[in-house]
């Protein structure tokens, strides 16, 4: 069942916010489980790729599943980025960087007041 989202997370998700760097609830999670997106429950992100970027948002070297995400360049700020979106629900969830571990050299780099954790 979907969750009502509250102010925060409709900022972010639908209208492309971000967090503050280091405020997440999930950023120090170590627990085994999955990541969903809080407006779908999209399975988006496992512990398993889960790592400590120091970025200050949770980070992940990979997605779940190839319906996890999509991506498309964001040119907002002055800058060229890419940005992460839930590919079922198109909320925004963070961006993707070049910079990741050796494994896949990707961050995908997610503010945490969107992300549902369900332990396993």
């Amino acid at each position: 069942m979907k969750k009502s989202l509250n102010t925060k997370q409709i900022h972010i998700l639908r209208k492309k916010g971000t967090e503050p760097a280091f405020s997440g609830k999930l950023l120090h999670n170590k627990e085994d489980g999955l990541y969903s997106c809080m407006g779908c429950e999209n399975t988006l992100f496992s512990s398993k790729e889960k790592y400590d970027s120091g970025s200050g948002w949770p980070s992940f070297y990979n997605v779940h599943n190839s319906k996890s995400v999509k991506t498309k360049i964001d040119y907002s700020y002055s800058m060229k980025r890419t940005e992460v979106i839930c590919y079922n629900c198109n909320g925004h969830l963070g961006h993707l960087f070049d910079d990741g571990p050796k494994y896949t050299g990707k961050r995908y780099c997610v503010n945490s007041k969107i992300l549902n954790f369900t332990k396993k």
